[in-house]
């Protein structure tokens, strides 16, 4: 059974951070709450992006309410810094925003063939004496004989490939 220490009752188990610290881990450890021994991965990260002293300064200078919060976002930070050294989570935003971006760009291009799509069905069934009645045409297949339906307005979209940028349009 655990405490809410992260330790074993009755056992002197040190947390992950006194174990990686190689130090004993006293009853009111500041660390042990959100470095239980089973995760000694948390720390590491953390130990080794931030350092063992500065994150201990950083908890004790927030309220216990608020630690919980801290310690994730440093272990997250931590995670991402040790995964991307340079950009850490900006490398990871900035992957997610371009992913966004190209998306983005896809649906443009869908939304736009179905525009495409639509206009081409309407001139096609203009063309064939479907279309609905109107002052000019009765609606009757033989008042479209001979004539030439051309679409309203035909377009097509071009993509940059070098840029992935916004879709151009050519008419």
């Amino acid at each position: 059974m655990k405490e809410s220490g992260g330790r074993k009752q009755g056992a002197a188990s040190p947390c992950a951070a006194c174990k990686l610290l190689r130090r004993r881990c006293a009853h009111d450890c500041v660390f042990a709450p959100y470095f239980p021994a089973d995760e000694p991965h948390k720390f590491a990260n953390v130990h080794k992006v931030f350092g063992a002293s500065n994150v201990n300064k950083m908890l004790q200078e927030l309220p216990v309410h608020q630690r919980g919060d801290a310690v994730s976002s440093m272990v997250y930070e931590a995670n991402a810094r040790v995964r991307d050294p340079v950009y850490g989570c900006v490398g990871a935003i900035s992957s997610l925003q371009q992913q966004i971006d190209t998306l983005q760009t896809q649906l443009a291009l869908a939304q736009a063939e179905v525009v495409h799509l639509k206009v081409r069905q309407t001139a096609s069934y203009s063309h064939h004496g479907f279309a609905p009645t109107s002052p000019t045409n009765s609606g009757s297949p033989s008042s479209n004989h001979g004539s030439q339906v051309k679409p309203i307005f035909d377009m097509d979209v071009v993509m940059d490939q070098a840029s992935l940028g916004e879709p151009m349009w050519s008419c």
